[in-house]
């Protein structure tokens, strides 16, 4: 028989709070985490992304935050949008457990954070960039925080964040409880756990498979000068309802952006030199389809999840097999159809087969224009016949069909 938040003794209101999210029995993770987290042990978790991660060491750290005006507990994210992710889920809880949490990152005013660090909030999100800053000006004291979760930490590991990291962590109280959460881990983070954890209990959740019948993944060979031509070719094929688009850096999201806006696609790009206030909009208006396509670095999509997103295009090849599964995963969501498809040039196919070996599949590699016009599903999409530009604004019945 299933367990239930209140088999896991979680707080009586806590639990309703979750079931009106309709947020009934715990995932794995959480039911393997809270339990341990609660003992006070250094834990090391090594679970995929979507696992339920946020909630398992949230309820436990929350249940020994005291109401007091002493910030006791940090939580370092790599991203804005999974510090503001798991900011919003702390906030949720701790309007029920009378517990003040803020979130530190960049994209944000710095003094209006200064202003809210003022108040001492007990629990702190945030990313190591933004936090270092506001150690170094010695707006924030971390001395007596001595309940730490470095969430993502390959992925800190990847943006070249592990030194700050260290850093923020001996400015905490050091002799608490440090939770890690990683997917993989490296050498790197086992040298990091080494360093800050006494005999940390390791919990291993053991992947899903990865479910990607839903997803029509395609790649097209193509040359970098011919890449606009190709994608503007497949858009006007394939007619997506939303479609993401990936680049490999910020400065291509920008150039690429301008181009298809030229041409008359509703379009916008989502990198990391956007304010949250711009990046908020950019998000909100992809979500209520005001913009069909939307521009971005995997980085700056990293955890969103946007119904009705039905095309995928990766524009540069993903850096590596897990990227191009993150990427892929934004569309063939809650049982609708999806489709894939990857730019791949001559001097990226070695890339192209260890994505291959990762997944267990060979891709189909489309070669002319007779196959990539039979991409189109035009059953799984919008019923209309005109091209994706500014006048194939969809209906609030046409968007229902992705709920």
């Amino acid at each position: 028989m299933s367990k239930t938040f209140d088999d896991l003794k979680i707080q009586s209101e806590v639990c309703e709070l979750l079931k009106k999210q309709g947020i009934i029995t715990p995932t794995p993770v959480q039911e393997k985490l809270i339990p341990t987290a609660r003992s006070g042990k250094d834990v090391i978790v090594q679970s995929k992304t979507g696992t339920g991660k946020t909630l398992a060491f949230l309820l436990p750290i929350m249940e020994k935050i005291k109401k007091i005006p002493v910030t006791q507990a940090l939580i370092i994210a790599p991203t804005r949008e999974l510090a503001l992710q798991i900011s919003k889920v702390a906030k949720n809880i701790g309007d029920v457990m009378e517990i003040d949490s803020v979130i530190i990152c960049g994209g944000q005013d710095f003094e209006r954070q200064k202003e809210k660090l003022k108040k001492i909030p007990q629990l702190i999100i945030g990313t190591p960039g933004r936090l270092l800053d506001h150690l170094s000006r010695k707006a924030i004291d971390l001395s007596r925080a001595n309940k730490i979760v470095i969430d993502e930490a390959d992925e800190l590991l990847k943006m070249g964040f592990i030194e700050d990291v260290e850093m923020i962590l001996k400015a905490t109280a050091g002799d608490g409880q440090l939770i890690l959460c990683s997917a993989t881990i490296p050498e790197r983070i086992k040298m990091l756990a080494s360093q800050f954890m006494r005999n940390p209990q390791m919990i291993f959740i053991e992947p899903k498979k990865i479910t990607l019948e839903n997803i029509k993944q395609s790649v097209i060979k193509v040359k970098e000068s011919e890449k606009v031509n190709k994608l503007c070719e497949i858009l006007e094929n394939e007619r997506p309802y939303l479609a993401m688009i990936f680049c490999a850096k910020k400065e291509k999201i920008t150039w690429l952006t301008i181009e298809l806006a030229q041409k008359g696609y509703e379009v916008d790009g989502l990198h990391g030199d956007l304010t949250q206030q711009q990046r908020n909009f950019v998000l909100k208006k992809f979500r209520e389809a005001k913009l069909q396509l939307l521009v971005a670095t995997d980085i700056a999509a990293r955890g969103l999840d946007i119904e009705g997103v039905t095309h995928v295009i990766s524009f540069d090849i993903p850096r590596s097999p897990i990227d191009y599964i993150h990427r892929i995963g934004r569309t063939g969501r809650a049982g609708q159809k999806g489709t894939a498809i990857t730019f791949v040039t001559e001097d990226e196919i070695e890339k192209l087969r260890t994505i291959e070996s990762s997944i267990k599949k060979q891709l189909n590699i489309l070669n002319n224009k007779k196959e990539i016009s039979k991409l189109r599903r035009k059953e799984n999409f919008s019923k209309t016949d005109k091209p994706i530009k500014k006048t194939s604004k969809r209906t609030k019945n046409e968007r229902s069909k992705f709920k």
